[in-house]
């Protein structure tokens, strides 16, 4: 008796002690996870630097760079400031409007989520004890950083069809409104358990096809329509010419570290539960696993090489841009999708991203440098597309309201003017106030030499510069450049573009 006695006391003692102390089931776990997902998600930033700066004329490698790295320097305080308060409070609408009640994206009581982060909306605001050293919060400035990787992305996408004639300042502005404003708006509305179009219609896009991809691929067709196209991109009878980037083999390195960035966005976009089953919920605390995302993207990004390969009988550029299309494609459904219908899917989706990026080249005649709005922006919303007709009556968020092809239009419906108009207007006041585009001169001459007044590469001799003729041959851009410009000067022409007349078949030298 007084051996169990003494045994009762010891684990007593043990339990006080115990009391308080972390282990691996608590929110330290979760605060270690989402930390690693925003060391791996710079690669993608990495990767966005690169495959640019390989896309660009050498004349423009540098003010490519630096805009990508300057992208960082804009959006992060701004997300801080404002973009974070906007997903926290605007899942209806607005702070206090009526709904599921602000503080349920990751769950708040009765949930199974974070006590921490009940009252979302108020750990959310700039001033909050959550946006700082908090020795009590292991998960709220992990998670903000999660998001604010996802802002730079969105900026990013933007970022690659604007470059060599884009003023820097115009950029920068553009990357606030779109990384720290609009696409968190999209977010708040569509990415969240307590979300209006969660809540009342069961939109799904687990992984953010449309909610970043979309949505920044129709703010960078709004830009694009003011913006023009580079001089000398269109020939006098509409027909599109090709600059060739100084280094393919660096644009298609990017696109691979892109890739392997991927992996930490996806599972960043995961909810830890490390004491629930089956551990992990998505981003609308539907239950999932991480190993479930994991098949999807990487059988995602076979399918997607494979289709984007055939339909652009075998371009590097454009197989390895369909890997990223698939993936796009799939990623809406990728919490739900069995690994062969996710191939084929994301086949089909690199397939649409070489016949939309080849359309929207040829036929609107709009010049994207890299494809942004195909991959991007017309895959995004291919992607919540498929969800409503693959994952219908899939039981989605806390409510356990059904997927519906019906409830996916509604979120297209919702996001394609949201990202569509502010990109639209704020790029046609840049216009207006000429305040957008660089001047003729300095397109010609090169950014870098505008902005920095040296070549980056003194040690190499400049090779003459080429531009590819719809023919397909391949000639020395100068005159063509120069021809260009003197139309732009004479007024035939709008930066370099003149629209095809019926019957002029003439091309240029």
């Amino acid at each position: 008796m007084a051996l169990a006695a003494d045994l009762v006391v010891l684990a007593q003692a043990t339990a006080e002690e115990l009391e308080g102390s972390l282990s691996l089931d608590s929110f330290v776990l979760a605060e270690q996870f989402y930390f690693f997902t925003v060391v791996i998600m710079w690669l993608i930033h990495a990767g966005f630097m690169a495959y640019e700066a390989g896309a660009a004329r050498r004349k423009n490698i540098m003010s490519t760079a630096m805009k990508n790295i300057l992208t960082i320097a804009v959006v992060t305080p701004s997300f801080y400031y404002f973009g974070w308060y906007i997903y926290g409070c605007f899942e209806q609408g607005g702070p206090g409007l009526p709904g599921v009640s602000n503080g349920s994206f990751l769950g708040g009581a009765g949930h199974n989520g974070p006590a921490a982060l009940e009252g979302f909306c108020g750990l959310t605001a700039p001033w909050s004890d959550a946006m700082g050293p908090n020795l009590q919060d292991h998960i709220s400035a992990v998670f903000f950083l999660a998001f604010l990787l996802f802002s730079w992305t969105t900026a990013s996408i933007m970022s690659g069809a604007l470059i060599e004639r884009i003023r820097l300042s115009a950029y920068l502005l553009l990357a606030v409104l779109l990384g720290s404003g609009v696409w968190i708006m999209d977010a708040a509305w569509g990415w969240s358990a307590g979300g209006w179009l969660t809540t009342r219609f069961g939109f799904h896009d687990a992984i953010a096809s449309a909610v970043v991809h979309g949505v920044a691929g129709a703010f960078t067709l709004g830009v694009l329509l003011n913006l023009g196209p580079r001089i000398g991109k269109y020939d006098m009878a509409g027909r599109a010419r090709t600059f060739r980037g100084h280094n393919t083999h660096l644009t298609l390195m990017g696109l691979m570290l892109i890739f392997t960035g991927f992996y930490g966005f996806y599972a960043a976009c995961l909810v830890i539960q490390s004491t629930t089953f089956p551990g992990w919920l998505n981003i609308y605390l539907s239950p999932t696993t991480l190993g479930s995302i994991a098949f999807v993207i990487t059988v995602g990004f076979a399918g997607g090489f494979t289709g984007g390969w055939f339909a652009s009988r075998g371009d590097p550029f454009w197989t390895l841009s369909g890997g990223l299309a698939g993936v796009i494609a799939v990623s809406a459904g990728a919490d739900v999708y069995h690994p062969s219908l996710a191939y084929l899917l994301a086949a089909s989706g690199g397939m649409l991203a070489v016949y939309a990026g080849t359309w929207i080249e040829r036929r609107l005649r709009l010049d994207d440098a890299v494809g942004a709005v195909a991959v991007h922006g017309v895959c995004g919303f291919y992607g919540v597309f498929l969800v409503g007709i693959f994952a219908g009556g899939y039981p989605t968020g806390v409510n356990n309201v059904e997927t519906s092809f019906g409830g996916q239009l509604m979120g297209m419906m919702a996001f394609l003017p949201l990202g569509f108009l502010p990109g639209f207007i704020a790029a046609w006041i840049l216009k207006k106030l000429n305040l957008l585009r660089v001047p003729p001169e300095v397109e010609l001459e090169g950014l870098d030499m505008a902005e920095f007044q040296q070549d980056f590469f003194p040690e190499f001799e400049r090779v003459p510069e080429t531009v590819v003729l719809p023919d397909g041959e391949e000639v020395d851009s100068a005159a063509i450049l120069l021809e260009a410009y003197s139309q732009l000067h004479n007024g035939h022409g709008e930066r370099g573009a003149v629209a095809a007349r019926p019957g002029d078949e003439r091309r240029s030298p």
